[in-house]
């Protein structure tokens, strides 16, 4: 990761600017004390204020059109937030099920910004997040339009890579494509392998919203779902990470000796190399391209022979090699994504069992299953790409086929159970709602990620509670938080500007790449919205490939409006941005999805704002991001 410093000059200019709007804003402040998911709530899912401090006892929730009211509630008196000591008073206003956009208001605390209650809330959040994606795309042109802004970059990485590291100096062999990993430009086979057991898991199990949801890529309206091609991106590079030639190991990632400066993607000329296979990998690799091949055989069946080809011949050589094997990567700087192997050898042999159901692998995994001792946990509540078992334990788990042992599939259920009311507990204690107790590097990704468990939970039990939390974390996610703040770019209240995140840095637009969750405060209230700051603000695919599994998870199902309807006003809004936005057909400028000039978080200013200091602000950012895009910086590692 990378660490600079920011210009003096800059920060100080920011702080001028600031200054000059601060003051008749002074009469709205009290409103940030209302907090609420700014892109907004689903009807038949729970609904949830947070108001901090003052001794209001009831709020009400006003219809935006006219101010009528069109829900009442009452607040409890304030108590700490865990972790962040807020104290805070929480409000349910669940029972509104009335479409249409509303705001909260307290009495003697101020009003939310507006939010929208729909069905279709997250489907413009959903675009904005796969937007991600295909922002991350490597060796390749990205182009595309949102809120005013084109984002773009060169096709980039054309080199890749080197084998000088695999024994053959010089030599190279085709590793282009994929995506990039985070805030970086490596590409690593581990966390490519996650992030596509959860994408793929999302299609799986809650396809309905998916299958037609229109994605503004090349490859858009083809055989199979946009959604589909655009994670093929990703599979077809996987593919290349195999040694190849009847040899089942695969290499542990791709990348340049150290990490590159803060430059365009197409600017990054380092030599960059496969390094040596790990066996967690190898395994993370199987797993993945056997659930792509089920998942894709409707579409392309000599694609999936394709997929379920390289997955045997690397779980053969798993199979034939039982010790966990590290990568020798002592000449690289960048992420390590170091771990042992057995939570990743479960996870590819129930994926290959699910996807064959050939007895091997199931009495493989069952076998893994068993040697987890019987006290320790074995679906955890909280896990990342370094404890991937959870993936391979909801495979198994949700399988409809034959042969599994009652006892083993007994144990998987109750823990978790358990583990899903853990999530539960954690949240009813949380002020805001947030469903993990924990904060550490990327602990936004892991409150996302609450979403698998959560409706694997209410699939066990039909108890629609564990999706009301599963909404909460989205809510989270999107305002309702310690910061008023939404925590993905482009989307909701006052979103980040500033992402560790190179194509963002090195380009001349003050907005970022949209669509990107930020990694969160490694403290309650840690977070700062810094490019330097890696390990609050960076981005990642796992990270977003979490969030994209939740919003999944509440996609209404079917066909998705025509494109004009989709730029209507209305579900998914910012009401901080619905009255200035670029609604142009073809770009995602939309009503919704936010446009954020130099940080002023409005496309209005408050009766008597200073214009000048509203332009110095914007000034100042563009400047810091054109300067920032300049220089070019000592890296510095961070083991992933």
């Amino acid at each position: 990761m990378l660490v600079g410093l920011t210009s003096r000059g800059t920060r100080a200019l920011l702080v001028i600017s600031l200054s000059l709007i601060l003051a008749p804003a002074i009469g709205r402040a009290a409103d940030a004390d209302v907090r609420v998911n700014s892109v907004g709530y689903l009807p038949a899912r729970a609904k949830g204020v947070s108001v901090l401090g003052g001794a209001a006892t009831t709020f009400t929730v006003r219809r935006s059109a006219d101010g009528t009211s069109a829900f009442e509630g009452t607040l409890p008196a304030p108590a700490a937030d865990p972790g962040s000591n807020d104290m805070v008073a929480p409000g349910d206003f669940s029972a509104l099920t009335e479409a249409g956009r509303f705001y909260v208001d307290v009495p003697g605390v101020g009003r939310s910004v507006d939010f929208a209650i729909g069905d279709d809330v997250y489907r413009r959040p959903f675009v904005a997040a796969m937007l991600g994606f295909y922002g991350w795309r490597c060796g390749t042109a990205v182009s595309f339009a949102f809120s005013g802004d084109a984002f773009a970059h060169a096709a980039c990485h054309l080199g890749d890579g080197y084998l000088d590291y695999l024994g053959q100096t010089g030599a190279m062999r085709d590793g282009r494509g994929g995506w990039h990993d985070a805030g970086d430009f490596g590409k690593y086979t581990g966390n490519a392998g996650f992030t596509l057991g959860m994408l793929l898991s999302a299609f799986e199990r809650h396809p309905g919203g998916i299958t037609q949801a229109p994605l503004p890529i090349p490859e858009a309206g083809g055989e199979a779902p946009d959604y589909l091609a655009e994670l093929r991106w990703e599979l077809e590079w996987i593919l290349k990470m195999s040694y190849g030639g009847g040899d089942g190991r695969v290499s542990h990632k791709l990348t340049a000796l150290g990490f590159e400066g803060f430059v365009a993607p197409e600017a990054d000329l380092q030599a960059r190399y496969f390094v040596p296979f790990s066996s967690a990998a190898t395994a993370d690799f199987v797993a993945a391209l056997a659930q792509a091949s089920r998942i894709y055989r409707p579409y392309d069946a000599a694609f999936a022979d394709r997929c379920l080809a390289a997955a045997r011949t690397a779980y053969a050589y798993l199979t034939a090699n039982t010790a966990n094997t590290p990568p020798d990567q002592a000449a690289f700087t960048t992420g390590g994504y170091q771990t042992s192997d057995p939570d990743d050898r479960l996870w590819a042999a129930a994926e290959m069992w699910e996807t064959t159901g050939e007895d091997a692998p199931l009495a493989d995994v069952e076998a893994r299953i068993n040697a987890v001792s019987a006290t320790a946990t074995l679906v955890a509540a909280d896990f990342d790409w370094g404890s991937v078992r959870n993936l391979g334990l909801f495979t198994y788990l949700l399988s409809s086929r034959a042969g599994r042992t009652p006892a083993v599939v007994d144990r998987v259920r109750a823990s978790a159970m358990t583990s899903a009311d853990a999530i539960v507990a954690a949240h009813d204690a949380s002020r805001y709602g947030r469903g993990v107790m924990n904060y550490y590097w990327g602990s936004n990704g892991s409150v996302a990620r609450t979403a698998m468990l959560l409706a694997i939970a209410n699939r066990l039990s039909g108890d629609a509670r564990y999706l009301d939390v599963a909404a909460d974390q989205l809510a989270y996610l999107f305002g309702r938080n310690h910061y008023n703040r939404s925590q993905v770019t482009g989307l909701g209240i006052d979103p980040p500007l500033h992402p560790h995140h190179r194509p963002s840095a090195a380009d001349a637009i003050a907005s970022p790449y949209p669509g990107l969750l930020v990694g969160g405060g490694t403290t309650a209230t840690g977070w700062m919205d810094d490019q330097d700051m890696y390990m609050v603000n960076e981005v990642a695919i796992n990270w977003n490939g979490a969030l994209v599994y939740a919003l999944a998870l509440f996609l209404p199902d079917g066909a998705w409006p025509p494109a004009r309807s989709e730029l209507d006003a209305g579900a998914g809004g910012d009401a901080a941005t619905d009255g200035g936005v670029d609604a142009t057909p073809g770009t995602f400028g939309e009503p919704g999805l936010a446009t954020r000039r130099g940080g002023c978080g409005c496309a209005s200013a408050p009766a008597g704002t200073s214009w000048i200091g509203l332009a110095l602000v914007g000034a100042s950012v563009l400047i810091s991001r054109r300067r920032r895009a300049r220089q070019v910086r000592v890296a510095t590692t961070s083991d992933k």
